[in-house]
């Protein structure tokens, strides 16, 4: 039988900031760290948000990400007002819009789809 392993665990201000482990446990889990869904995931205060709150989606994300509407409708060459219409789900945005969105606050289309 394989004796378990203890990892290391390395803290900063009294919290736990790090966990050394050895390489092949590591190389075990990385396949599910590169895994798309897992990139792709959408945090829980963003499904809170649009969920508990019915904010919709590029709303809620623009607002974890702490962007401005300004910000984000710089990026993705719109205006403002029209940013704003598809936040208050005034109107639904077209795949083109959502593309340029997303890759304005440096999501996956997926994540903004709703």
């Amino acid at each position: 039988m394989k004796a378990p392993t203890e990892y290391q665990t390395i803290y900063h201000d009294g919290q736990p900031a790090f966990v050394l482990v050895p390489v092949a446990d590591f190389e075990r889990v990385r396949p599910l760290l590169e895994r798309r869904s897992v990139r792709d995931a959408i945090p829980q205060a963003v499904v809170e948000a649009h969920v508990l709150h019915d904010m919709p989606l590029i709303r809620a994300w623009r607002e974890y990400l702490g962007l401005t509407q300004e910000d984000v409708a710089q990026r993705a060459c719109m205006q403002q007002p029209a940013l704003a219409r598809l936040e208050r789900g005034d109107s639904t945005p077209r795949k083109a819009t959502l593309t340029k969105l997303a890759k304005a606050m440096g999501l996956s289309v997926e994540q903004l789809a709703e």
